[in-house]
């Protein structure tokens, strides 16, 4: 009777899913500081040098653990649009809301952000893998509220994320104020203001 050969690219994927995973909920536990590879390997079972084997950092297997986050919520296809502009954003930021105030999340992320800092190749693959591709759906958004009308013709789309989300980012990451939703919707309020299309007799800059 013969035996069947083990099967090593599943067993990697689970050692990788597993250090991703241990290394998430310890930095939402401990925060980023007190993160060790030692740590991350005993929460998933590991040896340490297989985490070393496949990242250069403990910033870097971080970062592929939200991504591992982005992946678990399945295939994206982008923001929501009803056609009412508004409503969407106010989903999506009261939901970008709840996400940053998750206590867990919040420390993780300040956490991947603090590394990010101090790290030029950690920053690069950032932006590339994952904040490139979540701005790419934002601008998508704007681009068929634009073509729908609801936002002027003329505006920059890079600028207008900026001004949609930007306000809630600055909040959380210098705790300059509450983040709530009241504070989303006010975000969402003011921000179209600039980016509906001018009536006549409108001021122009």
């Amino acid at each position: 009777m013969s035996r069947s050969t083990p099967d090593v690219t599943r067993r990697n994927e689970a050692s990788r899913r597993a250090i991703l995973t241990a290394a998430f909920e310890l930095a939402g536990e401990i925060g980023y500081a007190k993160l060790t590879i030692e740590a991350v390997a005993a929460r998933a079972g590991v040896g340490k040098q297989t985490i070393y084997r496949w990242w250069p950092s403990k910033g870097a297997v971080l970062l592929d653990s939200f991504l591992l986050l982005s992946e678990a919520g399945g295939e994206n296809p982008g923001l929501p649009d009803t056609g009412d502009l508004a409503a969407d954003l106010t989903l999506v930021l009261r939901a970008t809301v709840d996400e940053l105030t998750d206590p867990h999340f919040d420390l993780a992320l300040r956490g991947l952000t603090s590394a990010i800092l101090d790290d030029d190749e950690l920053a690069v693959a950032y932006r590339d893998r994952l904040q490139a591709p979540v701005d790419a759906l934002k601008r998508r958004r704007l681009e068929s509220a634009r073509t729908a009308g609801e936002i002027a013709d003329d505006i920059d789309l890079d600028v207008a994320v900026a001004a949609v989300w930007g306000p809630v980012l600055d909040r959380w990451l210098l705790r300059t104020g509450p983040l709530t939703h009241d504070f989303a919707d006010r975000v969402v309020t003011t921000a179209l203001r600039g980016l509906r299309p001018r009536k006549p007799g409108d001021i122009r800059p």
